[in-house]
């Protein structure tokens, strides 16, 4: 499979602290590929750097053969990468269809694949259906989530970031939520980036996971791979249980 992201020696610093360094790393067309690391490794700024949010102070990002190195969000949306944070801040006082269909106005209008267009069935995708014409604010935390991924499907993504789609889910919403995902990579080709601190779902989802420790990407493989290799054991637990 071609290569739909590839990013290559990023590199980024807050007042001279570094926070990625020389990050290297490809995401095939239609993979599924999860990001893990301890809190504070650098997670969320490689996301911010790839959809535009920051820009790094070395190193490029190349999406869809195109260096987006610096692009703006707006921009980066209308090539077809989309992203969800892990807080999501909807427009409270509009409807949840009127959230969704705010962000299409930044889709991917050459957009290819299965994914719906029109913002009730995106709604209907992602159970909300009984919600679209309530406003955005009255939604449960887990419903906002919901939300989220429903924005960034109405931009029409060849590539999905997810950040924390799972965290402070119960049991019954994980499932759920894990189901949403495998479908969008297998029954609409979406290529799959997620950012999750809730291992077991992750591990029994993604094809392959890397792994950020201190701004440095330290292991890349597939889940057995990950939870056997010494160095994500000691930066997790400080070394392998004796």
């Amino acid at each position: 499979m071609a290569n739909l992201l590839q990013l290559t020696d990023v590199s980024k610093s807050f007042s001279g602290l570094e926070v990625l360094k020389n990050v290297s790393f490809s995401v095939a067309e239609g993979e599924m590929l999860g990001l893990i690391g301890p809190n504070g490794a650098g997670k969320t700024t490689l996301f911010n750097i790839i959809s535009g949010v920051l820009k790094p102070n070395e190193g490029r990002v190349v999406f869809a053969g195109r260096d987006i190195t610096g692009y703006k969000p707006h921009k980066v949306s209308k090539l077809g990468l989309a992203r969800t944070f892990q807080i999501p801040q909807p427009f409270s006082e509009m409807t949840v269809l009127e959230n969704v269909r705010a962000a299409s106005i930044f889709s991917n209008s050459g957009g290819r694949g299965k994914l719906p267009k029109e913002a009730e069935a995106l709604c209907r995708m992602t159970g909300l259906q009984e919600k679209m014409n309530r406003p955005a604010g009255i939604l449960s935390a887990p419903e906002k989530k919901r939300l989220e991924v429903a924005r960034a499907l109405s931009t029409s993504p060849l590539l999905l970031m997810l950040d924390e789609f799972a965290a402070g889910l119960t049991s019954a919403e994980i499932l759920w939520a894990s189901n949403l995902i495998k479908s969008l990579s297998k029954d609409y080709g979406v290529t799959i980036f997620w950012i999750e601190h809730v291992m077991r779902v992750l591990m029994r989802s993604v094809e392959r996971v890397l792994v950020i420790h201190q701004g440095d990407l330290i292991a890349k493989g597939t889940p057995d791979e990950i939870v056997n290799d010494e160095k994500v054991l000691d930066a997790y637990f400080g070394g392998k249980p004796k």
